[in-house]
């Protein structure tokens, strides 16, 4: 289990970071034939990129809804998540074929959706937490004095203030 982190913190990052966010959607719940592999694809590619430290993928949160799952993935750059994508040579390209594939064969029985975000400024808090998010992406750290309120967070730019010195 995830050490709880008493008191508040936020996140430090410098550098490029991006945030991409990549879901799919049940839309015909009598056609597992048509979504299951869809949900199916995705854990060898998140297992390919994390075994790949150079992969670019720094961090990643699941959630699922009531029609399926959305990632929040955490990259280096956009230039890393634009290799990964259209690399013949590993899981996303076959995966992303046969999605289409599929979606000829049975259209509107499974969408999937992403949304690409270059982050030039981000603010966080956790409290009481785990690092998670933005933080166990980047580096977690103390709320210090000047980063006392989520302005001051913001305003600070890709690197958060910390603990005064």
């Amino acid at each position: 289990m995830a050490r709880v982190i008493p008191g508040r913190t936020t996140h430090r990052h410098e550098g490029e970071l991006v945030v991409f966010l990549i879901g799919m959607r049940v839309n015909k719940l009598w056609r597992p034939d048509q979504w299951l592999p869809v949900f199916a694809a995705m854990t060898p590619m998140i297992v390919e990129l994390f075994k790949d430290k150079e992969s670019g993928l720094r961090g990643l949160r699941t959630t699922i809804g009531s029609r399926g799952p959305v990632l929040v993935q955490y990259w280096d750059s956009l230039e890393k998540l634009y290799a990964y994508a259209g690399s013949a040579d590993q899981a996303h390209r076959p995966a992303w074929s046969a999605f289409n594939r599929r979606a000829r064969r049975a259209p509107g029985a499974v969408g999937i959706w992403h949304e690409t975000f270059v982050v030039e400024r981000a603010e966080s808090m956790y409290v009481g937490m785990p690092a998670s998010g933005l933080a166990l992406a980047t580096e977690a750290v103390p709320v210090g004095p000047r980063a006392d309120t989520a302005r001051a967070r913001a305003a600070a730019g890709r690197t958060a203030p910390g603990p005064a010195a």
